[in-house]
């Protein structure tokens, strides 16, 4: 067998997480057909398929996924030494790659790339937005750094650090400003937007009004919080968004914005990074730049 590279090795990690040919090939920056070639000579020199080719998909073999394990493995082991390289150097440069929910990513990073830039001129920001379980397997699998997320995340291999919490407040149409702000018992009753499955946002919105996910909702599921502000100006229901995008979704449709009486639903706002992480007492210094981003 011919000896392995990185190289081969991050392609292969690229389509088997992809599952295409064409995004895997633009997810390396290279062409597909130099990206079939160098899976091709991987498969030959390991002398059996990692892949199942068809029209439409690639899947991993059983092979495959074992190898896939491995390979993984093998390639956070190589960026955790760049990692310690950076860390002995005794300060952030280079490339950071940070997760960020969709619900804070439009309203937090204009603040935080600004103040990044002003405290670390020197590091390269690649910015990943994405729901949380799907950061959790990118921190794992070492393709970013750390991630923004609502907490609690409950990961044992991971640092938690809660940075601030942050109310929910409700938006109705632009004609209902006036009426009263109905209670979590009245919300159950009235056509709640929102977001689709798998964004914790949503499941925070359902604990709040005691909603169970298994029962049938008449309602819309989005993919965004602008499209369901969007919605609610159009006089289709009502929906709940987090604080930090007041300023920006409030003004973005004919909806008024409401406080809730007594206790206010909130979430708590924070980052993740891996516990082996060379780089894990900077990360501790970039909280402090994160949380002054997340102030009004």
């Amino acid at each position: 067998m011919k000896n392995l590279t990185l190289k081969q090795l991050r392609y292969f990690e690229a389509l088997a997480r992809h599952g295409h040919f064409g995004r895997a090939a633009d997810a390396c920056s290279i062409s597909q057909p130099a990206l079939s070639v160098q899976i091709k000579e991987l498969e030959e020199s390991l002398g059996t398929p990692l892949f199942e080719r068809s029209p439409r998909h690639v899947r991993l073999t059983s092979f495959g996924e074992s190898f896939a394990e491995r390979a993984r493995s093998i390639l956070q082991s190589v960026d955790e030494l760049g990692e310690m390289a950076r860390a002995a150097h005794g300060g952030l440069y280079g490339r950071l790659r940070i997760g960020v929910i969709p619900t804070i990513a439009p309203y937090l990073l204009p603040k935080l790339i600004s103040h990044l830039d002003e405290a670390h001129p020197e590091l390269d920001v690649h910015i990943r937005e994405t729901v949380t379980p799907r950061l959790i397997d990118e921190l794992a699998d070492g393709q970013i750094d750390l991630a923004i997320v609502a907490l609690p995340v409950s990961e044992p291999w991971m640092t938690e650090v809660p940075l601030f919490d942050e109310s929910m407040v409700l938006v109705r149409h632009e004609s209902q400003s006036e009426l009263p702000v109905p209670s979590p018992d009245a919300l159950r009753a009235m056509r709640l937007l929102l977001l689709e499955e798998g964004h914790c946002f949503r499941d925070q919105a359902l604990s709040f009004c005691n909603i169970q996910t298994a029962v049938p909702r008449e309602g819309l599921d989005g993919s965004s919080l602008s499209t369901l502000v969007q919605m609610v100006g159009a006089g289709i229901g009502v929906t709940l968004i987090p604080e930090m995008a007041i300023a920006v979704e409030g003004r973005a449709a004919p909806v008024c914005v409401n406080r809730f009486n007594g206790k206010e639903p909130s979430r708590t706002v924070g980052m993740i990074w891996r516990k082996t992480n060379p780089l894990a007492h900077q990360f501790d210094a970039l909280c402090d730049i994160v949380r002054k981003s997340g102030q009004p």
